[in-house]
């Protein structure tokens, strides 16, 4: 008896999410970060970030580019996550609860990685605004 063939669909899907997770943890990188570090007071702590980092000044220079990067990523992997959500699984019990048990991991990966690009997307586009004079 031969294997079933793996889900494409349901693979995709936890690729994207990963990949809009690692997407969306550079706008926290290019914005969250130094914006805690300052508000903590820890400005010397950023300094040597930056010395140690020289690539988080490219990423802060670029944000608009970051963002727009990590929300298109967002969105294909949304569409694959919605499109998968009901694909079918195998009918072994045990390649059965591993199909739901990674559906389940994809879409919390998923919801992380939007509340990655929220926090970020505050300390970068509203967070400056409200500040202004």
């Amino acid at each position: 008896m031969t294997a079933p063939a793996p889900d494409p669909a349901g693979h995709a899907s936890v690729w994207s999410s990963w990949v809009a997770l690692f997407a969306s943890s550079g706008t926290l990188i290019c914005c969250a970060l130094p914006a805690l570090l300052v508000a903590l007071g820890a400005g010397a702590a950023l300094s040597t970030l930056v010395a140690v980092v020289p690539g988080l000044v490219w990423i802060s220079e670029y944000k608009l580019l970051v963002f727009a990067t990590a929300g298109v990523m967002l969105a294909l992997s949304g569409v694959l996550q919605w499109r998968s959500r009901f694909a079918p699984c195998p009918l072994d019990p045990d390649l059965r609860q591993a199909c739901l048990r990674t559906r389940k991991t994809s879409a919390r990966v998923y919801g992380v990685s939007v509340a990655l690009y929220a926090v970020g997307g505050w300390f970068a586009f509203v967070q400056p605004w409200l500040q202004e004079p």
